[in-house]
């Protein structure tokens, strides 16, 4: 339904730093730097782009896919690591669905940063 998504962040370069190491463990990676731009993707289609404003933009809760629960358990240690703060340990949220395992970061610009497996263990 989406192509891809864009939003402002007050650092770019902070925010470049935070995305490449939190998304590395789900296979997303810069793909593309465009007039103060820069896209994240997969297979070389960039989908998240953010680019820096002054005032940045108000905090949004952006969620990636991944293909294993291993996937957002590596994601969450990665994205803590590169300065992330908890919003979410990983595990189960079953008032989703019984099946939707979850890690929720809060990224350098207030975004809640999510990765989410929907596969059955």
């Amino acid at each position: 339904m989406i192509d891809h998504i864009g939003l402002t962040v007050t650092n770019l370069e902070n925010s470049k730093a935070f995305f490449s190491q939190a998304l590395e463990p789900l296979g997303i990676g810069l793909l593309m730097e465009v007039d103060g731009w820069v896209g994240y993707g997969a297979e070389g289609k960039p989908e998240f782009w953010f680019g820096q404003q002054d005032l940045g933009q108000r905090p949004m809760h952006i969620s990636f896919g991944a293909s294993s629960r291993a996937q957002v358990d590596a994601f969450y240690q990665a994205a803590l690591a590169a300065g992330g703060q908890d919003n979410g340990a990983p595990g189960i949220r079953e008032h989703y669905h019984p099946s939707y395992y979850s890690a929720f970061v809060i990224g350098p610009d207030g975004h809640n940063i999510e990765a989410v497996c929907h596969e059955a263990e």
